[in-house]
């Protein structure tokens, strides 16, 4: 496969990438950043595209891998001393603690989800991108972006209610 032109690359899909690491992180310059890297990743290992999947999805996968290990990175650099300090008091503790296992129970939930309904859940509710936008990134229909989720919402609501009757 000819290595492409990068920067016509570049400029037809940066915008998908960036809006799609901004669905993971929620912050605007590291989903930059992060986007940068992805698109030097990708010029790096070009010869590793088989071409069996469209080129968003591959830039995706990068991205994603990407935001997983700065996550991997951070989690290890996290001073335990500024954590202590913002702790207060024993009910900020109780607050926190619940907080931290509603989301865990939510981030369960979303976890047991298969593929792509856990991906396009979370662009949808945590990332807050359109239907059409999820579409473009699968390089599906909005249609297909829609039921996808819906049916995600069915299998989460199932999940709770089994959960709920044990």
């Amino acid at each position: 496969m000819n290595t492409p032109n990068f920067s016509d690359i570049y400029t037809l899909y940066f915008e998908d990438v960036y809006k799609y690491l901004l669905a993971l992180c929620h912050d605007e310059e590291l989903a930059e950043e992060l986007a940068q890297d992805t698109f030097f990743k990708a010029m790096k290992s070009y010869e590793n595209f088989r071409g069996d999947c469209k080129i968003t999805t591959w830039l995706c996968q990068i991205a994603k891998h990407s935001f997983f290990l700065y996550e991997k990175h951070r989690k290890r650099n996290i001073d335990l001393n500024s954590v202590e300090n913002e702790i207060v008091d024993t009910n900020s503790i109780e607050i926190l603690l619940g907080q931290r296992e509603q989301a865990f129970g939510i981030h369960k939930l979303l976890h047991n989800l298969p593929e792509p309904y856990k991906e396009v859940f979370s662009l949808r509710v945590l990332g807050e991108l359109s239907y059409q936008d999820i579409a473009k990134l699968f390089g599906k229909t909005e249609s297909w972006a829609r039921v996808t989720f819906h049916r995600a919402k069915l299998k989460i609501i199932e999940q709770v209610k089994e959960e709920s009757y044990e």
